[in-house]
């Protein structure tokens, strides 16, 4: 039985390196049930593969990544896949099948993991649409009969629709005018809350890092240098964050800049 004191997902002395660069140098991160976590930091500072780690995408170096208190490093098989069938991701581009209808997309995990019949879960893929504010019309388009700002309500359709423990948002919001990314930010905040499920979301877009998350953790230099209350990220004292947020060249961030 779990304790329900126990964080839904624990990350301790995460460390990844690609060759001899070092990308992750002992990430530790905790996110409760039902809590939505945002990872914050600019580019290479190692969101994404903090991610990978978790979904098992990538083999991290060393560390431990506890998902009910369970260990998932170097699980295999069947136990890997039972840990990841209860995940979902929103990958950054949507990641749409092209050659699928919008409702097979939605549909494609429930069918894939054999939990439904292609004929059984139709209906819950246009139920799943509906959730996200499209109509039923909308599930026999192709994907590149959609707009930018529909495809990332379908991807987040198709994500929802395995009802997940634990989701995952890649910049969700990236390539979106700010009007579709408010829109893409409440519904997030609705799915996850209707889900109940745990979100770690990845972003450097501090519009839609305020809106979605309860807990922020700035990533920089492959260690979270700071971890709080959405609400505490606007006057907290550490250096890296108050420059990220407010955008400033100047600051302890040196970005490089070939001159």
């Amino acid at each position: 039985m779990n304790n329900p004191d126990e964080p839904k997902l624990r990350i301790r002395g995460l460390c990844k390196a690609f060759g001899a660069k070092s990308v992750l140098r002992g990430v530790d991160l905790d996110a409760r049930a039902g809590e939505s976590v945002v990872i914050i930091g600019g580019s290479g500072t190692g969101k994404s593969v903090t991610i990978k780690c978790v979904l098992g995408l990538v083999e991290p170096d060393s560390g431990s990544i506890l998902v009910d208190g369970i260990e998932s490093v170097g699980l295999r098989g069947a136990a890997r896949e039972a840990v990841t069938a209860r995940m979902g991701m929103l990958f950054q581009g949507g990641a749409l099948f092209d050659s699928l209808s919008v409702w097979e997309n939605v549909a494609f995990g429930l069918v894939a993991a054999g939990q439904k019949s292609r004929r059984e879960a139709k209906p819950v893929a246009l139920d799943t649409l509906a959730r996200v504010g499209l109509g039923p019309e909308v599930g026999e388009l192709m994907p590149a009969e959609l707009s930018g700002g529909m495809q990332k309500r379908v991807a987040l359709a198709r994500v929802i629709a395995a009802n997940p423990d634990i989701v995952f948002f890649d910049e969700p919001t990236t390539g979106l005018d700010p009007i579709m990314a408010d829109v893409i930010n409440d519904l997030i905040v609705q799915c996850v809350r209707e889900l109940g499920a745990t979100a770690l979301s990845i972003t450097h877009d501090m519009v839609s890092a305020r809106k979605i998350a309860d807990r922020i953790a700035m990533l920089h230099d492959g260690q979270i240098v700071w971890s709080g209350p959405v609400s505490e990220v606007d006057r907290c004292d550490n250096a890296y964050v108050d420059q990220f947020i407010h955008a400033r060249a100047s600051g302890p961030i040196r970005m490089a800049v070939r001159r």
